[in-house]
């Protein structure tokens, strides 16, 4: 089952004039996550996509966990300049939702910097609903 890490590349853009001036935010924290995700021992299981923009402007930068079969997870306040044990600390929190099988990922057990900026818990798809 292929794992996903969505990061928004639109996040923390300063436009002028209907262009964007410099590089987002979004796109530094991917480049970080990048760097870090060459050396994990998870790169043929879970892969990390650019998206263009999750919606959830106010609250930039943007990440989102997800997987077929597994609750998604979408976290937000992230800064585009996290430091390289803060972005360990987000491959770590990936690697916990890869191993639990429904992708749960308890407050408890998620780094600092993923316990504020939650923003969504989406069930799967395939979950049962009672009537």
């Amino acid at each position: 089952m292929q794992h996903t890490m969505f990061v928004c590349t639109t996040c923390a853009s300063v436009w002028e004039n209907g262009k964007l001036v410099g590089v987002s935010g979004g796109k530094k924290l991917l480049q970080q996550l990048q760097e870090l995700y060459q050396h994990w021992e998870l790169q043929e299981e879970f892969a990390i996509a650019p998206v263009e923009c999750m919606s959830a402007c106010n609250r930039s930068c943007v990440i989102c966990f997800t997987a077929e079969s597994k609750y998604t997870y979408l976290f937000g306040d992230l800064s585009p300049d996290l430091s390289v044990s803060a972005i360990a600390d987000v491959l770590e929190c990936a690697s916990k939702y890869y191993t639990h099988q429904q992708g749960l990922l308890p407050w408890a057990e998620r780094p600092e910097l993923l316990k504020k900026g939650i923003l969504a818990k989406i069930p799967p798809v395939s979950i049962s609903y009672a009537s």
